[in-house]
Parts: C-alpha cells; sequence; structure tokens
C-alpha cells in the first residue's frame, strides 16, 4: 500500500512520553519526523487530556515549566480532530479506545502504541485501512518517506 505525504498518524500517551520524557532510542525516528513534519500527527481533547494528566503524575518528576512546554509544543505539531466518532471495533482496555476512536476518525494510516490492548487489535485494524504499530515498526516505513 502507497502511503500519502505525509501520512496521518495517532500517537499514544505512552509514545509521546517515551519523546519527551524518557529520551526513548526506539521512538526517535518516529519523533524526528514528526518534528519534521513528515509525518501529520493527529489529537484529539480527549488523548491531549489524558497526555497532560499523566505528565503531571508526581512519578514522572516533570517540572510544571516543562510540563508545559512539552503540551504546548504537541498542540504545535498536532492538528485537532474536533468531532470523533466510535471505530466500529473496541479495545479491551477501555482508557485505550480513545485512541482507537481517533485513528478511525481521521482516517489515520498509523497508530503508534506500546499497548498491549491496542496491539492484539492489529489485524483486525489493518483490514480496516489502519495499521497499529509499535514505533520501532515505524522506522521502516519512515524511511520510505520523502
Amino acid at each position: 500500500m502507497s502511503l500519502p505525504t505525509p501520512p496521518r498518524a495517532v500517537i499514544d500517551t505512552n509514545v509521546l512520553l517515551d519523546f519527551w520524557v524518557f529520551d526513548e532510542p526506539s521512538a526517535a525516528p518516529l519523533r524526528t519526523a514528526v518534528e519534521a513534519q513528515r509525518v501529520h500527527v493527529l489529537r484529539s481533547d480527549a488523548c491531549v487530556d489524558e497526555f497532560s494528566d499523566v505528565l503531571d503524575r508526581p512519578a514522572l518528576k516533570v517540572a510544571a515549566a516543562e510540563r508545559c512546554e512539552i503540551l504546548r509544543h504537541w498542540h504545535a505539531l498536532a492538528a485537532p480532530v474536533d468531532r470523533v466518532f466510535p471505530a466500529p471495533f473496541a479495545c479491551t482496555d477501555p482508557h485505550d479506545q480513545k485512541f482507537l476512536d481517533l485513528a478511525h476518525t481521521a482516517r489515520a494510516h498509523w497508530l503508534v502504541t506500546k499497548d498491549k490492548a491496542l496491539l492484539r487489535l492489529a489485524r483486525r485494524a489493518r483490514n480496516a485501512g489502519l495499521q497499529i504499530v509499535q514505533p520501532a515498526a515505524v522506522t521502516p516505513l519512515l524511511a520510505t518517506l520523502p
């Protein structure tokens, strides 16, 4: 399947944390592509709310100014999708359904996640035109983009 340029992607909270909190090497190529706008990323209010809530957790030790900067940066990079509709299939973890719904509504090419419940839906989603993939699996796909 040929991807348009740039492909559309939904990125879950854990991968965003890998971008800007944990500096995870397996997420670095995707982060670079997102920041260079080689991938068109999408966000919904529900997804941003979760990201904000997680960034605020004391265990992460992210200072208030850094949290604000991360969220500002994400808002600048990701296009908002104002109306999100239910996907035709459900995730076993209701907390992750928002990412699936957003990806389905926006006709994203990729839902990038490390979440096992979402990854278990990969085959079913692929039949609907959505690839649910881990960050490292996106790296070879990025190599085909201009």
